[in-house]
């Protein structure tokens, strides 16, 4: 099943996420090999520079990347400006529309999603605009990837809404339904479960570094959404003075609260299926663990021996 979405949490560049995740994703790419990198996130420098913190945090994924140049990866960052013209923002949509594998990088949540709307407002008078390209990518099968602040925006709502009112609360919402908070350690369920309670219609799970959520989402013929959600734990960064930061390595795994106060914690492997009917918005939702298919709210075996079989009875 091809994932379209890839929401992560890591200390730096583990190998398992950026290689086999990204990277072979991008040059697996039929019309193009490229990573188009989105540091737009990235805040303001006290001297009033807006580029030099989105350089920066470009640096901290270029040295990989650039281990691929050979391999026919390219690389391609575009940076936001005031100053920006309207040709700058035509090319950005066309990269947007065709790049295999579209990063959106770290910073602010919401200073992020203000610059994506506001480019669309001031050059096509359409704040929306940058919304609907996500979900065309998603539509066409290209791989949409969020790190830090990226991957808090590839959500349903931004986490920080759980915690201070904000005007437009809501993420590209690629993930549908899917909170997350990133940066999980043990001590902080708490945080998971405040979340869940409060956006009880969301998925949401707390991703230790280095983990990650795999999704594909789509349609069935009877009309109802599906939903398929990988659970993915990077154990591959080794340095060994910067172990305290990889809580994978220390067995912490990815922490899931339901808005009933109950949770789980998934492993590498691990899977949801979810199925939401879009008339009312109810949904189902099971956990494929250690090879069988469990009820996601009773937490019993469900009968199902395959995902096949969930969509072909709903």
């Amino acid at each position: 099943m091809n994932k379209t979405v890839l929401i992560y949490s890591s200390h730096n560049c583990c190998h398992y996420i950026h290689n086999d995740r990204i990277v072979q994703r991008a040059l697996g790419g039929w019309s193009n090999k490229r990573i188009l990198f989105l540091p737009i996130s990235e805040g303001v420098h006290a001297d009033g520079d807006e580029s030099s913190s989105q350089h920066f945090g470009f640096s901290k994924f270029s040295w990989f990347f650039d281990k691929y140049k050979n391999y026919g990866l390219e690389v391609i960052p575009f940076y936001f400006s005031s100053h920006l013209k309207r040709s700058d923002v035509d090319h950005l949509i066309y990269l947007l529309s065709t790049s295999e594998v579209a990063l959106l990088g770290g910073g602010q949540s919401s200073l992020g999603m203000e610059r994506y709307r506001w480019m669309g407002q001031h050059f096509y008078n359409d704040p929306g605009l940058f919304d609907r390209l996500f979900f065309e990518r998603q539509i066409n099968g290209l791989y949409t990837v969020g790190f830090s602040a990226g991957a808090d925006q590839l959500c349903e709502y931004l986490v920080a809404a759980a915690y201070t009112f904000l005007e437009d609360p809501g993420g590209f919402g690629l993930a549908k339904d899917v909170m997350v908070t990133l940066h999980f350690e043990p001590g902080r369920e708490g945080d998971v479960q405040h979340i869940a309670q409060r956006f009880g219609n969301c998925l949401v799970f707390g991703l230790p570094n280095d983990s990650g959520l795999a999704v594909a989402q789509g349609w069935l013929d009877s009309g109802n959404m599906y939903q398929v959600i990988e659970f993915i734990i990077d154990e591959t960064w080794d340095i060994p003075r910067e172990q305290f930061h990889i809580k994978t390595r220390q067995g912490v795994l990815i922490e899931h609260s339901y808005s009933d106060g109950r949770h789980w914690a998934f492993n590498g492997g691990d899977h949801i299926i979810r199925i939401i009917d879009p008339q009312t918005g109810s949904q189902r939702a099971w956990m494929y663990l250690g090879g069988h298919f469990i009820d996601y709210w009773t937490q019993q075996e469900s009968g199902y021996s395959s995902i096949e079989e969930i969509f072909a009875n709903h």
